[in-house]
């Protein structure tokens, strides 16, 4: 028995020893860039190259970066791709015995810093207190807004010039209410952790239908280009999402020159660029709609000292959220969570 056990323990050592010592192929190659960093610029150009560690015969050489083949220039590789964030960069390396994918994470950022903007205020508007502004939209000269809290969540059409509520609908009180966004004749609003969009009759604001999120885990902020919408989730991704399936089709990450982006809140397009209010700050990101760089920043500092702080108001809590841009008057409206006002402003570059 004793000469059993000492076969079956050397056997299986052995085995594990055969099958430990062998290197898996991906294992003998590795991609190397020029920069031994991992961070890079939109349209970087840079060194790459195969770190042959093996020293095999290599035949041939393919990278890809988002499904797309790089071209090779003289050694060099030009990073290019639609979005920006975190990427994984792929080789295919046909070698002597066979061919075998690597691959490098890498991550994208935007080609320059962002612009800094201000802003002049137009004009003030009354704006309901009560109001927690999650979504601020104008369709031919009304206002459409979505506010949060659990009970208190609802959507509504609003007189912008006197801040009277033309129409409410109230959400079930287990929902909480987040942005919207309105496009060919319906409105689509979010809800916070609940995983479930709704969408609206922009006439009569019934419920038509819902929509389930998809890998996107909570509902912030929407808007739309005129064919797809953008959701926003509370990471650093921003959704496509199909107009008529409500189904997410990919994402793009917000990045400026130095760092990925986590903040992005309310949404509005406007002609190729997303604004969007960072999370708990007074400022407005202005981003790329194709690539997701952050361009510019918008310091909206000072709106809040302009408004009435009543004895419940928590700082952190009942900042600035909502903007909406006015086609025909080509100015931003712009208000807070339980703001009693709301304000006309164009934007200025510092």
């Amino acid at each position: 028995m004793n000469i059993f056990r000492f076969f079956s323990s050397s056997f299986l050592l052995l085995l594990f020893l055969a099958c430990g010592g062998e290197k898996s192929p991906a294992s003998m190659f590795e991609i190397e860039l020029e920069s031994s960093g991992k961070k890079f610029q939109q349209n970087q150009t840079v060194g790459i190259s195969i770190k042959n560690k093996k020293n095999m015969e290599i035949k041939e050489v393919n990278y890809t970066l988002d499904g797309k083949t790089l071209d090779v220039k003289n050694g060099k590789v030009t990073l290019n791709p639609q979005t920006l964030g975190d990427k994984t960069l792929n080789a295919t390396v046909n070698y002597e015995d066979g061919s075998v994918e690597v691959s490098k994470n890498i991550q994208l950022l935007a080609p320059s810093a962002p612009s800094i903007y201000t802003y002049k205020i137009i004009n003030e508007y009354p704006h309901d207190p009560k109001a927690y502004t999650q979504g601020l939209e104008f369709h031919n000269d009304t206002l459409y807004e979505s506010t949060g809290k659990k009970g208190r969540s609802s959507l509504r059409k609003v007189n912008w010039k006197t801040g009277e509520k033309i129409q409410t609908v109230d959400l079930e009180a287990t929902y909480f209410g987040e942005g919207i966004t309105i496009l060919n004749n319906k409105i689509y609003m979010l809800t916070w952790r609940s995983g479930t969009g709704f969408v609206y009759d922009l006439q009569t604001l019934e419920r038509i239908d819902s929509f389930k999120f998809g890998q996107s885990k909570e509902g912030w902020g929407l808007t739309n280009d005129g064919k797809k919408l953008f959701k926003s989730d509370g990471t650093e991704k921003i959704w496509f999402l199909n107009s008529e399936t409500l189904v997410e089709e990919g994402y793009m990450e917000t990045v400026t020159n130095k760092s990925i982006n986590k903040s992005a809140n309310e949404l509005e397009y406007v002609d190729g660029k997303i604004y969007a209010n960072v999370y708990q700050k007074p400022s407005v990101m202005i981003i790329d709609a194709k690539s997701g760089a952050i361009e510019g920043v918008i310091n909206f500092g000072g709106l809040s000292n302009k408004v009435t702080h009543h004895d419940t108001w928590n700082d952190m809590d009942n900042v600035l959220n909502g903007i909406a841009y006015h086609p025909e008057r080509k100015t931003f409206f712009v208000t807070g969570k339980e703001w009693d006002k709301m304000f006309e402003v164009s934007i200025e570059k510092k």
